[in-house]
């Protein structure tokens, strides 16, 4: 089944100093550069969602597209312009500082998708969810629009109104390593060695 990516670099960066998190160095380049390489065999499509820097990102050929909904909604007003914009009938989402992801996100998210009937895959290492890696329906975009337009904001509350299932990558936890502030990216590069 084909599948269109969309990397989520839309917010603030508010903990990074007011740096886009996607444009930060990372091993000798952008964090966006190290996801888009993971995420292109992946995908048959590729979206960028960014509210600034629009020229940075662009410069990686992909389409760019910015918020419907003013006003710095959250990941999921990237993830709703995402479903309209898509060509494909899945969507996996992937945050811009996630320079380690997996590469058999989309493989293992769509079987557990497909196997469940579910309308949302999202990764879990441990007890902890990582909501923003998602594969889920574009044919969701209504439902989700409706859910942003009465002010939800939150993605695990938007996920309570699906049929989600969560898919264990226990075997990769470094792979969700979460970098939001200068501290944080400079642990996990000391941490982990660069992605290949």
């Amino acid at each position: 089944m084909n599948i269109s990516g969309i990397v989520l670099a839309g917010g603030l960066g508010r903990r990074m100093g007011g740096v886009d998190k996607g444009l930060m160095p990372f091993a000798g380049k952008p964090m966006i550069a190290h996801v888009l390489e993971r995420l292109r065999p992946q995908v048959d499509e590729i979206i960028i969602s960014a509210n600034r820097e629009i020229g940075r990102y662009a410069a990686y050929g992909f389409p760019v597209i910015a918020d419907e909904i003013k006003g710095y909604a959250g990941p999921l007003a990237g993830l709703h312009r995402g479903m309209c914009m898509a060509q494909h009938p899945l969507l996996l989402s992937v945050p811009c500082d996630s320079p380690l992801l997996p590469a058999d996100l989309a493989g293992r998210l769509l079987k557990a998708l497909q196997e469940n009937g579910a309308d949302l895959a999202l990764a879990r290492t441990g007890n902890r969810t990582h909501p923003v890696f998602c594969l889920c329906r574009s044919s969701l975009k209504d439902h989700l629009y409706h859910y942003l337009q009465a002010d939800g904001r939150k993605m695990s509350d938007w996920h309570d109104t699906l049929k989600v299932v969560e898919v264990s990558f226990d075997d990769e936890p470094q792979a969700f390593a979460n970098i939001n502030t200068p501290e944080e990216l400079e642990s996990v590069q000391h941490q982990h060695r660069p992605p290949d």
